[in-house]
């Protein structure tokens, strides 16, 4: 056990040694993109050739080929409110591979902080200080006026990445819910399956390769709703998620 804990950490450190070297050529391109390109195709250029370009080289030097089941149920060209479960830093690249539509995180007000990669969340996500409600309210008008635009929105309904074994997934809050059906724009839901065995959430220096595993379920439509179906809409996807992760960690099946 402890032979197999040093030989993570040393994956770990080769897979942080990866991610800072592509610091030095992603972040630069974003710049590029956001200085030649108008406010409006920015965006789809970013997400669509940039991010999914280095999800992959991430993954590629990972040794961590991304498996994602039923792309084929969203339209590459509408605009959804994508929600997803979240328990590892793995997760990010991950959304971004997992399907080819246009989309912005809701990210924490904080990581725009963060050296180089605040650079881009400016860009690219829209983000919220969740202790400020005038500010929460403000985040779900800047996601109304991304998804007018044609651009989706990526929430993790869980609020946070959850470093708990139990509950399988975390209870959900209620804001994408809300976008949705306030936009009246369809729900598509990916339930992610282990990046959490491959970077556990507090271990985060130890890192294997492998296979990762995601699934899109059919896309829920929000037509006709009203803010009284948010706790049945909401109860109904962490039931069904949580209940596929805990399929998938019995028998395997995805």
């Amino acid at each position: 056990m402890i032979f197999l804990r040093i030989l993570r950490v040393l994956f770990g450190i080769y897979a942080i040694l990866i991610f800072l070297a592509s610091l030095l050529v992603f972040p630069l391109l974003y710049a590029l993109v956001f200085l030649l390109f108008s406010d409006t195709k920015a965006p789809h250029i970013a997400h669509r050739i940039i991010s999914r370009v280095w999800a992959h080289y991430l993954h590629f030097f990972f040794f961590q080929p991304i498996r994602v089941k039923n792309r084929e149920v969203l339209d590459p060209d509408a605009a959804y409110v994508f929600i997803a479960n979240h328990r590892s830093q793995l997760d990010i690249p991950l959304f971004a591979v997992a399907c080819k539509n246009t989309f912005r995180f809701l990210a924490k007000a904080e990581l725009a902080k963060v050296p180089l990669m605040g650079y881009v969340i400016k860009k690219l996500y829209i983000t919220v200080n969740r202790k400020d409600v005038a500010d929460r309210n403000r985040s779900i008008e800047k996601m109304k006026h991304s998804l007018d635009d044609g651009v989706s929105v990526f929430i993790c309904p869980e609020g946070t990445r959850n470093r708990k074994e139990d509950p399988i997934v975390s209870d959900f809050r209620d804001g994408a819910f809300r976008l949705a059906i306030l936009a009246q724009r369809p729900l598509a839901v990916l339930t992610v399956f282990n990046t959490a065995d491959k970077l556990h959430p507090n271990r985060p220096f130890e890192m294997s390769p492998g296979t990762l595993y995601a699934r899109w379920s059919e896309p829920i439509a929000t037509t006709g709703l009203t803010v009284e179906d948010i706790p049945a809409l909401r109860e109904r996807i962490h039931r069904q998620m949580t209940e596929d992760i805990r399929r998938f960690r019995e028998t395997g099946q995805w």
